[in-house]
């Protein structure tokens, strides 16, 4: 709501309703035949999750093909979102493919090999 606010929206218009429940690292998130464990990934917000199935991470604005999240926001941090990429993300298997909130679709394997931000976490 804040960043709205910062460049000229009114914030009324993107208030969320209340969350029915707050996810912790490690929850189980069942919809239909689907699972995925929640990954708190902190550093663009301090809530930041990643959401992790079988083949595939879902990693919103914490993780980008070749990128990752802003870290100029209020309530964001740059060596939080560092420490995310290499304790939560960079862990995960090669083959896993991954979805940003936006953007392309990629592998945590290509991103391993490619992606700048991650080259010093190796």
């Amino acid at each position: 709501m804040l960043t709205a606010a910062l460049i000229g929206f009114p914030i009324w218009l993107y208030a969320s309703p209340p969350a029915d429940k707050n996810l912790q690292d490690d929850d189980v998130i069942k919809i239909g035949e689907v699972v995925l464990t929640v990954l708190h990934t902190p550093g663009h917000s301090r809530g930041s999750v990643c959401l992790m199935g079988e083949d595939v991470v879902f990693t919103g604005d914490t993780f980008f093909a070749g990128s990752i999240g802003r870290t100029d926001l209020p309530d964001s941090s740059h060596q939080e979102i560092l420490r995310s990429l290499k304790n939560r993300l960079m862990p995960l298997p090669d083959h896993l493919r991954i979805y940003p909130g936006h953007g392309l679709s990629s592998t945590m394997g290509r991103e391993k090999r490619f992606n700048p931000f991650l080259s010093s976490l190796l």
